[in-house]
C-alpha cells in the first residue's frame, strides 16, 4: 500500500530536557523531526541539579562551554546529615561514628542549574541544529489510523492542526500524555512522594569546601527529607520531600510545614530565617511511577513520560538526557539501515533501547529503595571504604552497564540482616518503606 510521506520524519511533544535532547541528536544526524511545547520558555521548573555523567552528552551537544558562560555552579559532590545526632553513640561494623557522610566526584563535576536557563538553552540548541520547535503548541492526542503514519493532533493558538510523523516520542514529562492515552501509566503503590520548594536569596552557606556541594538532610518525619541546592553565587534552593500523608491542602499548613521541618536542622533554619525568600511556595506531585510498555508500533516514550522514581538523587535529567541519546540510537540505526518497512517505525526497532532503559532506572528504582530503608544508615554505609567509590560511580548516575550492581547487593544485605533481628541495634532506625523493586511489567 502506497501511503504519502510525512512532513516529519519525527514528531516530539515536549521541549524539555529528554525532547530537546532527542531532538539535537536527529538533527545532528540530518534526521528531520518536529517539537511541539505546550509551554513558551524561558519557564521555570524544578529539578535543579545535575549528575556527572549528563556532562558527556551536553559535550556531544557542544554545549559545555555554553553551560561554563552561563554560569551555572560546578557542582563537585554530594553531602548527607542527620537531625538524629544521639544514632551515632556507637560505630557499626568499624564505621565512623559520625552525622555527616558526602562523597566528592574526584576530578569530575556536573552543574547545579537555572531550569529556566537550562532548558532554555538546550531547546535553543536543538533549533540551532536544524529541528523545527513550536513552542505554545499544546498536543491534545495521538491517532494511530490503520495503515497509516501517526498523527499528532496540536492545538496552536485558536487553531487545531494535525501533523503525520514516521514516530510519536512523548517527552511530555509527568504529564504523561502518550502513557495517559493508553493506559500504560502504573503507580508505584510503595513510593507517594510529593516535594514543597522554594528559592532564598542570601543564604549563608559557609566556606567550607563543600559549599557547592547538593545537600540531602534527613528530617525525622518518616522517609522525609529536604534538598540544598545552590543556583547562583547567592540564590540557594530548598525543598522538602516528604509522602503524600503529610502533604496537607491548604497553603498556610503546606508553609507551616515547610518551616516546621527545616526546624529539625538548628543550623540551618538560623540561617535560613536571615535569608531572603524570593519565589512563592510551589508543589510537585505523582513522584514516582512506571509504564507497562515503553515503545509499540509508531511510538517511544522518553524521560518522565516514561518512568520517574524519585528525586532525591538528582535522576531525573540524566534519565531524560539519556533515555533521548539511547532513543536517538535506535532511531538512527533503523534509517541507516534502511530497515524501515513503508517508512514506518515499529516495536521491533526499539529492542536495545527498551533493554537499556529498563535496565538503568531499575537500579535506580531499586538504589532509592534501599536508600530509604536504609534511612540515616545510609550515611554510615556511604562512609565505609569498601563501598564508597561504588556508591560514587551509581550517584554519578553511572547505572545502564550492569544488570546487578555489587554495591546494590551490599546494600541489600546490610539492610535484610538489621530487617531481620528486632533486637539489632540499628533496627529502630530503619525506614519503613520497603526495599522490595516495584515491578510494573
Amino acid at each position: 500500500m502506497n501511503i504519502n510521506a510525512p512532513k516529519f520524519d519525527i514528531g516530539i511533544i515536549g521541549g524539555g530536557p529528554a525532547g530537546s535532547t532527542l531532538a539535537a541528536y536527529l538533527a545532528k544526524a540530518n534526521i528531520s523531526c518536529v517539537v511541539f511545547e505546550k509551554e513558551y520558555f524561558p519557564r521555570p521548573h524544578v529539578g535543579e541539579s545535575l549528575v556527572p555523567t549528563t556532562n558527556l552528552i551536553l559535550q556531544e551537544l557542544g554545549l559545555l562551554e555554553e553551560m561554563e558562560e552561563a554560569g551555572f555552579p560546578h557542582k563537585h559532590g554530594a553531602a548527607w546529615t542527620s537531625a538524629n545526632k544521639k544514632l551515632y553513640s556507637h560505630n557499626w561494623e568499624g564505621m565512623p561514628s559520625d552525622y555527616f557522610a558526602d562523597v566528592r566526584f574526584g576530578e569530575k563535576h556536573s552543574y547545579h542549574v537555572d531550569r529556566a536557563k537550562f532548558d532554555q538553552m538546550l531547546l535553543q540548541n536543538a533549533e540551532k541544529l536544524g529541528a523545527t520547535v513550536y513552542q505554545g503548541a499544546r498536543v491534545n492526542r495521538i491517532n494511530f489510523p490503520e495503515n497509516d503514519y501517526p498523527q499528532i493532533v496540536v492545538s496552536v493558538e485558536n487553531e487545531v492542526i494535525e501533523t503525520q510523523v514516521r514516530l510519536v516520542v512523548d517527552a511530555s514529562g509527568r504529564r504523561t500524555l502518550l502513557g495517559s492515552q493508553l493506559d500504560l501509566k502504573v503507580k508505584d503503590p510503595v513510593f507517594n512522594q510529593f516535594a514543597l520548594h522554594t528559592w532564598f536569596e542570601g543564604y549563608d552557606r559557609g566556606i567550607s569546601d563543600k559549599k557547592d556541594y547538593i545537600f540531602i538532610h534527613f528530617l525525622p518525619i518518616a522517609n522525609t527529607w529536604m534538598w540544598q541546592i545552590p543556583i547562583t553565587e547567592t540564590i540557594t534552593s530548598f525543598g522538602i520531600v516528604t509522602q503524600k500523608e503529610y502533604f496537607t491542602k491548604k497553603k498556610q499548613e503546606r508553609e507551616d510545614f515547610f518551616w516546621s521541618c527545616v526546624e529539625s536542622q538548628p543550623e540551618v533554619f538560623a540561617k535560613l530565617k536571615q535569608a531572603k525568600q524570593v519565589k512563592p511556595f510551589q508543589e510537585e506531585g505523582d513522584y514516582s511511577y512506571a509504564m507497562k510498555d515503553l515503545c509499540g508500533d509508531g511510538w517511544i516514550l522518553i524521560g518522565d513520560a516514561a518512568r520517574f522514581v524519585d528525586p532525591i538523587f538528582s535522576s531525573g535529567i540524566s534519565i531524560a538526557l539519556n533515555s533521548a541519546k539511547f532513543a536517538s540510537q535506535d532511531i538512527i540505526q533503523a534509517f541507516e539501515k534502511s530497515n524501515l518497512e513503508d517508512g514506518r517505525f515499529k516495536r521491533s526497532h526499539f529492542a536495545q533501547y527498551e533493554t537499556i532503559l529498563k535496565r538503568g532506572t531499575k537500579n535506580w528504582y531499586e538504589f532509592i529503595s534501599l536508600y530509604y530503608r536504609l534511612n540515616v544508615l545510609f550515611t554510615l554505609f556511604v562512609s565505609d571504604p569498601r563501598y564508597r567509590l561504588d556508591v560514587q560511580k551509581l550517584l554519578s548516575g553511572d547505572v545502564y552497564e550492569e544488570d546487578q550492581p555489587p554495591v546494590l547487593q551490599e546494600m541489600r544485605k546490610i539492610v535484610t540482616e538489621v530487617e531481620q533481628n528486632p533486637n539489632h541495634l540499628l533496627h529502630k532506625f530503619l525506614g519503613n518503606l520497603t526495599a522490595n523493586a516495584f515491578n510494573p511489567q
